[in-house]
């Protein structure tokens, strides 16, 4: 497995799928419908706008087993430097060690950057990110109970912190 950046044209693709089977199949997002070609341009335009990574890690015949990034926490200016971070593993390639990679490499992004927190929003169904979160030091600072409703049932949301070292 290698870590590199992704770019839209050579990637998107491949992350449109992973996006799509974690909207139609898990509720590591709480959107309904598929994403199209046209929001990714927009989501790797609003990460370069934002100076923000985005990386995939990729197995040795060059396949996209996973993405991550980072963007911004909230929109007011005090929260500069805390960002929300996001990792998407594809389903064939989960349990592999692909997340904690990712996670890593993220984790040092973040930090090279400047920035002080770095928030994961995770379903408290997704027992796998939750111990993900927990193995790299990250504390749960809260969680919205019926934040979310997917699959016909309402679903809490759990906020985890890492604070990093600058």
């Amino acid at each position: 497995m290698h870590i590199k950046y992704c770019a839209f044209d050579q990637h998107a693709h491949e992350m449109l799928d992973i996006f799509n089977d974690a909207i139609l199949n898990t509720t590591a997002l709480y959107e309904y419908e598929p994403r199209t070609m046209e929001v990714m341009a927009l989501w790797f335009e609003a990460k370069s706008a934002g100076d923000y990574p985005v990386v995939g890690a990729f197995d040795e015949f060059g396949r996209l087993m996973g993405f991550a990034s980072f963007g911004k926490f909230r929109e007011q200016p005090a929260f500069q430097f805390t960002v929300e971070h996001s990792i998407y593993v594809s389903s064939e390639f989960r349990g592999k060690g692909v997340a904690m990679e990712l996670m890593k490499t993220i984790i040092v992004l973040a930090s090279r950057q400047g920035y002080r927190s770095l928030i994961g929003a995770i379903d408290l169904e997704n027992i796998a990110s939750l111990r993900l979160h927990q193995k790299f030091g990250f504390e749960e600072v809260g969680i919205i109970k019926s934040a979310g409703y997917k699959f016909e049932r309402w679903l809490d949301l759990a906020f985890y912190q890492l604070a990093l070292d600058i």
